[in-house]
């Protein structure tokens, strides 16, 4: 049986991973309404990526005897004036995931649960490697972005993500 903040916490969290998926969603279509199918793919990925994350919480709830509450998963509410503007915000909610992460982690520290830790040790390694991509992908635009071969170059090279399927596995 899991600490009940720490039980609290981990159901937030999958409300949190449910809304990236839509903010990232939302991304997608914002690109696609503006031609950059390159764009448009690296942020659908992202999307299946974040509704993985929150199956991974709600399978270690459910692993752990625990019940998982869902909440309401609010629209996302942004409007950008450029095509930089995604990215920035992308970064911004890749921070504040990790720092949702790291209360959660530092919860788990405090009642000494090892379980929990040693399960948010591979999403602490994952935000990691989130906010790299995100901070590159405003670096790549930055230097790219504003000349359209380069964008057009740029947008292809995005659109070559593929999505591929968390590799923690929770039985």
């Amino acid at each position: 049986m899991l600490n009940p903040e720490v039980k609290r916490l981990l159901n937030e969290q999958i409300n949190k991973e449910f809304f990236s998926a839509y903010l990232y969603l939302d991304m997608a279509n914002y690109y696609a309404d503006k031609n950059l199918a390159g764009f448009e793919n690296w942020f659908y990925v992202q999307a299946q990526e974040e509704r993985d994350h929150a199956m991974l919480f709600r399978k270690y709830l459910l692993n752990n005897g625990e019940e998982v509450t869902f909440t309401e998963i609010a629209a996302p509410d942004v409007k950008y004036d450029n095509f930089r503007q995604p990215l920035v915000k992308a970064f911004e909610h890749e921070q504040f995931v990790t720092a949702s992460i790291n209360k959660i982690y530092a919860e788990a520290i405090k009642v000494s649960d090892f379980r929990t830790m040693q399960f948010l040790d591979w999403f602490i390694k994952e935000q990691g490697e989130e906010e790299k991509n995100a901070d590159d992908n405003i670096k790549r635009y930055d230097l790219f972005g504003n000349d359209p071969k380069s964008l057009y170059m740029l947008d292809n090279e995005m659109k070559a993500r593929i999505y591929a399927p968390p590799t923690l596995v929770l039985d």
